[in-house]
């Protein structure tokens, strides 16, 4: 007989899924709360038609239908949908769960996986897992929460997955492990998602929850939740931070080095970056591919070397006139934005736009870093509210806006800083963070044009 799945939310992970699904022979209803003409297409080519904004009434008749529901990960826990499967005992699936457990069923044995987590961190520390993983020879295939969802990447010619958890995959989780693991922080994120900051943690432990016991859960020792659930997890545990941790910064051969459980593993001077966060970054990253025996110390510090930092993370852009401008437009938590304010002297900060719930007046617990602050969006307000009396503060209506306020605000050896803090969909609908990233940095290249002599003639 032949098993129906719901997928709700028919985008790049719903599509792949999907297709999987369709592949193992099940029946396949698409539902979307925003319809667009690609998704329709999408539908009619796994042979359905898309429900598009479905009512209570609608999700009752497709839910009837179904044995699984599959939701996008953008659909929230709170959603009508979700809430009437849950009420009716149907199962709940994530992509990666399901990935998992066909990577089960492969002839010739699964591959193995290393995962991550973190409110803060997770993309830049899954790739340069993968880039560590490829200086020692391996076909690496980065996952989940990146560019290609677990699903899509299947049938690849692989050995090994690293595999980005983002809390709306870990949600659902029935049965996904792997053999090292490593949650890097957690900071009050997706408020808008989640019911509470308990239902947030409690997604996040779930990397933990099927746990074999040669796995190896690895934590961040400076912050007490993570230190909290990898203690509960049991087994074996690893941690890692600047100091007093199993993997910590240390000397070796009078110069500062990344140190394991077995000694020295890496000149921190190989680096391509060495801002705190890439140094507890590296830290993360070395503990994974050691612990899982899947590469050594001399792969590390190779790896380290090459590795390039994805886009929007405290991306350079240019220097004009003694000024740095850095595109952090991925920093769409407090959290993530003080992590980028810590690692300057003196900053004239970019952020706002649309507030995920958060407390968006913790970003002046820093304000000693800050030199003045241009406030961008929606929670522009919010955001100058809370440096108000202790910098200058403005907002504006564009991002051409704030790189010309930007400018007249920063002088030689000031940082300009886009790291918002929040989400972009108040200004850029279609893009989010990427193209407010990329928009700041076009913009700010034409400065750079203006500015130069060359240019001009």
């Amino acid at each position: 007989m032949t098993r129906t799945a719901l997928i709700h939310g028919i985008a790049l992970s719903g599509d792949a899924l999907a297709a999987q699904l369709v592949a193992r022979g099940w029946r396949v209803l698409v539902a979307d709360d925003a319809p667009t003409d690609a998704k329709r297409a999408a539908a009619e080519a796994l042979g359905t038609t898309l429900v598009e904004r479905p009512d209570a009434h609608t999700i009752a008749t497709l839910l009837a239908e179904c044995e699984m529901v599959c939701p996008a990960p953008g659909v929230p826990e709170t959603h009508p949908l979700i809430v009437a499967a849950l009420a009716a005992g149907l199962p709940v699936r994530t992509e990666i769960d399901l990935a998992y457990e066909w990577e089960q069923q492969r002839p010739g044995g699964p591959r193995p996986m290393l995962a991550v987590t973190g409110t803060d961190g997770k993309t830049t520390t899954t790739l340069l897992t993968a880039h560590l993983l490829e200086a020692a020879g391996h076909r690496v295939a980065a996952v989940g929460n990146t560019e290609v969802p677990f699903v899509a990447a299947l049938d690849d010619d692989v050995d090994v997955f690293a595999v980005e958890c983002s809390s709306f995959r870990l949600n659902w989780l029935h049965s996904f492990r792997a053999e090292a693991s490593v949650w890097l922080n957690l900071a009050p994120d997706h408020q808008n998602w989640h019911t509470s900051m308990a239902s947030y943690e409690a997604a996040k432990a779930r990397m933990w929850s099927h746990r074999r016991p040669g796995d190896v859960a690895i934590g961040f020792a400076d912050d007490a939740v993570v230190m909290r659930n990898l203690l509960a997890a049991g087994g074996v545990v690893r941690t890692f931070a600047a100091e007093h941790a199993d993997y910590h910064l240390g000397e070796h051969e009078g110069a500062p080095w990344l140190v394991g459980p077995a000694g020295p593993i890496a000149p921190v001077g190989v680096m391509t970056r060495r801002l705190p966060h890439d140094l507890t970054n590296a830290l993360a990253a070395s503990a994974l591919v050691l612990e899982s025996g899947l590469a050594e110390p001399r792969d590390v510090a190779s790896g380290l070397a090459t590795f390039r930092h994805p886009p929007h993370r405290l991306e350079p852009v240019a220097t004009i006139d003694g000024v740095q401008w850095f595109n952090d437009s991925k920093a769409t938590t407090p959290h993530a934005a003080l992590t980028a304010i810590r690692g300057f002297d003196r900053v004239v900060l970019l952020a706002g736009g649309r507030n995920k719930g958060l407390d968006l007046a913790s970003l002046a617990t820093e304000s000693a870093h800050v030199k003045a602050v241009v406030g961008l969006g929606e929670a522009g307000p919010l955001v100058a509210a809370a440096f108000e009396g202790r910098c200058p503060t403005t907002t504006v209506a564009s991002m051409a806006d704030a790189v010309a306020a930007a400018r007249r605000l920063a002088t030689a050896g000031d940082v300009v800083l886009l790291s918002p803090a929040c989400a972009s969909f108040d200004w850029y609908p279609d893009g989010g963070y990427p193209a407010r990233g990329d928009d700041f940095k076009r913009l700010v290249h034409e400065l750079a044009r203006a500015d130069c002599p060359e240019d001009r003639s």
